[in-house]
């Protein structure tokens, strides 16, 4: 009995591989061991990438936090230590979120943790 080699399922793989690939310059998105090489090696960038983008948005929001609570005379570290002793649970998206549009709230809430 002959080999089956079931080409459907192949040719569905590699066409899902070069869709992936559509929009790459030159031989990256049509040849196939190329295509494939390249799109995983993206992937893997976009994985590291999404990680990266939490990483600088804390940053961001620590930064413009710190500036915010300078102003009115504490550090970073003693505002956070603070608000943890009297329980108020924000996170620094919402706090910085606080400093940059709402200032006089933020002003009230340092007031009320001093």
């Amino acid at each position: 009995m002959p080999r089956s080699k079931n080409a459907v399922a192949s040719r569905a793989r590699r066409k899902r591989i070069l869709k992936q690939a559509k929009g790459f310059y030159g031989k990256r998105k049509n040849v196939y061991t190329v295509a494939k090489n390249v799109l995983e090696k993206g992937l893997t960038y976009s994985y590291v990438g999404r990680k990266n983008k939490k990483r600088d948005y804390r940053r961001l929001w620590i930064a413009r936090i710190n500036a915010a609570v300078r102003e009115e005379g504490l550090t970073y570290s003693e505002f956070i230590h603070k608000l943890n002793e009297k329980n108020i649970t924000l996170n620094r998206k919402v706090l910085a979120d606080l400093a940059m549009n709402e200032p006089e709230s933020f002003k009230s809430l340092i007031a009320s943790v001093k």
